[in-house]
């Protein structure tokens, strides 16, 4: 059965075409620096906003118009399998993520949710072994049904704490069958709703604990994936404990976790936390723990996640541009975890999307490179901190300083000349390189 009659295979029309089914910007086989787009970018189609996602918001019921929700339960789910690897082989996107309830309906027990999963799993397989497509990651969601209303690795039920490693255990089993790449934690009910019933160094106590036996499983069953998680501050909880990139980070090096984790970072939950993408992306580069891209952006005049389709290309440069520093996402990709917006209910609005975010990012992709190439941000930090190359800078540098030596040194001196910042010059600098690397073409 043909699920997306209307669209052909997409291709790379170039910057001119007026096609709305064509790439302006993403050439799949183009090289830069020896790869292919398609090899660094390692797209990826999230099933849950893709297949499952019927629309809704926080006033009003979905409005998504989808063929496959004329069947119910099981039937369901196996039409969802036929139009999501219909979808990636017409985008010619090589990676999809999901959730365990997203490919497979829950049961009235454990037994039978796995009972349906396995159904599921088998016929992605099939797919699988006929498609040149890959799993970037699976996860469990361990935050939707009522069950995990307190959490579920910080859950005070210890009850639910069994629960959710059950779910965990088979999905880590899943992502060896299916052989994924990597693997994510999302604590979406991590975290407390209030301090005054929470005993916090409890929670973060079993949520190490949890952590740890699922790097043990994952070694037992010989399953090398990488394991991710992925920063969130609030949304459903007041606080959660993976808040953003640094107190992930100092999570793991709390409880010796850290070689074990790398983090899966989202746009839209950085702007959550009260920081830019690039900040959460740079974080993470810098202490060696960027793993992947959840790929999206948020309406900053709206308080919650909305999950939006990237389409910014300044936030898509510099965005690349930290990959590009940490020399691609290695098992990671570049996972749209986006859903069209509520407006936006037809079936083949989900290809117009996903090209709207691959051009995005393609286009990031190859502005941020030439900016790499031609040392723009390098320049501009290595001279505004050559102070530390000579002199009293250098001997800080490299710890030939103490505070008597430096307090000698500020006695000496007759003036302190700061440099300019020139941020205004830094933004013109990168609208330069937006506007003229596309009018060239």
């Amino acid at each position: 059965m043909t699920w997306f009659a209307n669209v052909n295979k997409i291709k790379y029309e170039g910057p001119h075409s007026t096609n709305p089914l064509a790439f302006k910007f993403y050439n799949p086989e183009e090289k830069i620096n020896g790869q292919t787009m398609e090899e660094f970018l390692r797209f990826g189609v999230a099933y849950w906003h893709t297949f499952t996602q019927e629309l809704v918001d926080p006033f009003g019921d979905g409005t998504a118009i989808r063929s496959w929700n004329k069947f119910d339960g099981m039937d369901k789910a196996k039409a969802r399998v036929e139009a999501a690897f219909e979808l990636f082989e017409k985008l010619g996107v090589k990676y999809f993520c999901f959730h365990d309830v997203d490919i497979a309906p829950e049961g009235a027990t454990l037994q039978e949710s796995n009972q349906n999963l396995d159904t599921i799993v088998a016929m992605i397989k099939e797919y699988m072994n006929t498609s040149d497509v890959k799993l970037l990651w699976n996860t469990a969601n361990n935050f939707t049904n009522p069950r995990f209303v307190h959490g579920a690795a910080s859950s005070s039920n210890a009850d639910v704490f069994a629960y959710a490693a059950a779910k965990v255990k088979k999905q880590l089993e899943i992502g060896k069958e299916l052989n994924g790449e990597s693997y994510v934690f999302w604590g979406g009910r991590e975290g407390y709703e209030t301090l005054l019933n929470t005993d916090l160094g409890l929670e973060q106590d079993n949520l190490a604990r949890f952590f740890q036996m699922a790097v043990d499983y994952a070694k037992e069953i010989d399953f090398g994936a990488q394991f991710l998680i992925e920063p969130k501050p609030k949304e459903p909880t007041t606080h959660q404990y993976d808040f953003d990139a640094q107190s992930t980070h100092a999570f793991l090096l709390k409880y010796g976790l850290q070689d074990y984790f790398k983090l899966n970072i989202e746009a839209n939950h950085a702007t959550l936390a009260g920081h830019t993408f690039e900040h959460e992306l740079r974080y993470a580069r810098v202490n060696g723990i960027l793993g992947s891209v959840d790929a999206n952006q948020g309406d900053p005049l709206i308080g919650w996640d909305t999950d939006e389709f990237p389409a910014d290309i300044y936030a898509t440069t510099l965005a690349m541009y930290e990959i590009i520093k940490n020399g691609g996402l290695g098992s990671g990709g570049l996972n749209f975890d986006a859903k069209v917006r509520r407006g936006s209910f037809e079936q083949d609005d989900l290809f117009y999307a996903h090209i709207a975010g691959m051009d995005a990012f393609a286009a990031g992709y190859r502005i941020a490179n030439q900016m790499v190439e031609d040392q723009v941000f390098e320049k501009i930090i290595d001279e505004r901190y050559a102070s530390y190359k000579e002199g009293i800078g250098k001997d800080i540098v490299e710890g030939k300083a103490d505070f008597k030596s430096l307090e000698q040194h500020a006695l000496n001196l007759k003036e302190i000349k700061n440099t300019s910042g020139r941020l205004e010059l830094i933004r013109a600098t990168i609208n330069q390189y937006l506007l003229t690397l596309y009018a060239q073409k």
